[in-house]
Parts: C-alpha cells; structure tokens; sequence
C-alpha cells in the first residue's frame, strides 16, 4: 500500500490530517480512497495499525544541523527528536526566535541540505507555516509507532515482511515541490475563502490533468474515478490534494526500492531529506 499525508500539528474536524491510500499498477498511481484524521491521537492511532506502506509525509522529519550544533542539542537523530518533543512549542518559538534576532537580515533561519533542491521552508520556522510544530507533532508519532525512517532510524527490526524488509516505511514529502514543477509560481490553494478564486480553480484542474497524463518527472500517470477528480478539484484548501501529490512521492520511492528509496547517499543522517528532491 501506498499513502501520502497532508498533516496538521493541530488537527480538528474542519481541519484535518488527510490520508491518500492507494497502489501501483503498470505506471499508474490507483487513487483508492482519502480519509480523514482529526486529531493527533487519531494520527497516532492509524500508524500503529499493522499493514505494509511506503508513505510520504508532508512535514519534516529533521532540524538544521547548524540549529542543533548552535543549541547544544543532541547530535543523534533520536535523541534529538526525544529532546525536541520534550520542549513545549512556546519554548520552541522563544529559543528559535532568539536565535533569528542574533542572525543578520536576510540569514535569520538555518536551513538544512535539502531545503534548497526542494524549495522547502526552513524546518525551524513556526508561522506561515509552522513546520517547526508539524515535526514537533508527527515525528514522535512516527517513532513511538517503530516505523521505519531510511537513512534516519531503523523503526522496529521486528517489523518486517517475507523478503526482511520494514512493513511500514515513512519519507519526508512536500508537495509543493512537485506542484511547483507543473504549475511555476501559481497559486492553486488557499485557507482563507476570499482568496480561492476562480484563477486557483484553474490551476488545480491543470495540476490534477498534467498527473494525470505523467507529465512529471516522476514518470508515474496518477489515474482517478471522475467523484475523485471532482473531489480534488473542489478542495479549494488543497488538503486532499496535497495528500494526493505525496502519495505520487511515496509511488516514486517505491519504485526505487530498499534501502534508500531514492534518498541520496549523502544525506545528513540528523537533518533527513525530502523525497524526490
């Protein structure tokens, strides 16, 4: 099974994490169905469940190695993750933001390797968006339920199928990566209700349809059911979506197979990596 997670560190029933399930079939992602999580125990929930996936994640699963170094934190990935969930998110924003007000204009945020082949918002920031409590909410999630991370952390060695490979196996994705690669600079999503506008209606028609016919590098078609097309198109927030460009992501992996999927080779075993980037 395949899945893509677009994810919200504060969960609720308008707003809520949002799962595509789906498979590979002779070069085409099958669109099996969406769900729908509205709060983190729910999400935490869902990962413990026993089954076989390769998933990408819309949130990140590492802080800048330069952040860490400079806070004195724990240098392994776990033990950084551990230490991490451990500070409340007030705590988070007042370190990272002493942090930026020490730096110079123009280089307040650390950055890890892969923000910039991916175009991806520093991992320490905490407004628009707050990726920094999206890894504070869904990485221990990730952990505390022995999934595998590649190149981050094994997960649960018992876990594992006929050929001794982890069930579940779980990619930082981002979408806006493979949007950006269809649609440019276009908007095709917004939270606030004034600003979706008929222009970003568009785009998402163009998006769904350049998926849909493979023109990604990915090289993968995404094929849906005309109720899945016209769900997607109508999600003017763009969750559904969003989880939909991930899974075409976890798809890409699993086409790259064990050990890596499609992870470099010289990914910084405490910052991770986007998929595909």
């Amino acid at each position: 099974m395949l899945l893509g997670c677009d994810f919200s560190s504060s969960p609720t029933r308008q707003k809520p994490i949002v799962l595509a399930i789906g498979r590979l079939q002779n070069g085409r992602v099958l669109l099996s169905k969406l769900e729908q999580l509205s709060s983190l125990d729910a999400f935490a929930d869902w990962l413990h469940q026993p089954g076989d996936w390769i998933g990408a994640f819309d949130f990140p699963f590492g802080l800048p190695r330069e952040l860490v170094q400079h806070m004195n934190w724990p240098l392994a990935w776990e033990a950084c993750i551990r230490h991490y969930a451990s500070l409340s998110r007030a705590d988070i924003r007042m370190r990272f933001a002493a942090f930026c007000a020490a730096r110079p204009a123009g280089g307040k945020f650390a950055h890890r390797a892969t923000d910039l082949p991916a175009g991806s918002s520093p991992s320490m920031k905490w407004v628009n968006p707050p990726v920094a409590y999206m890894l504070h909410a869904g990485v221990p999630c990730l952990l505390d339920a022995g999934v595998h991370l590649p190149g981050l952390h094994a997960g649960n060695q018992r876990d594992v199928n006929a050929a001794g490979q982890p069930r579940r196996v779980a990619l930082e994705g981002y979408p806006g990566l493979l949007a950006r690669e269809v649609l440019g600079k276009r908007s095709y999503k917004s939270d606030e209700r004034a600003h979706q506008t008929p222009e970003r209606l568009i785009a998402r028609k163009d998006l769904l349809t350049a998926l849909e016919h493979g023109q990604t590098r990915l090289g993968l078609r995404l094929k849906l059911t005309h109720a899945q097309r016209d769900a997607l198109v109508d999600d003017a927030r763009g969750d559904a979506l969003d989880a939909v460009l991930c899974l075409m992501q976890a798809a890409w992996a699993w086409r790259q197979g064990a050990p890596r999927y499609g992870l470099p080779a010289s990914l910084d075993p405490l910052e991770g990596w986007i998929v595909t980037a």
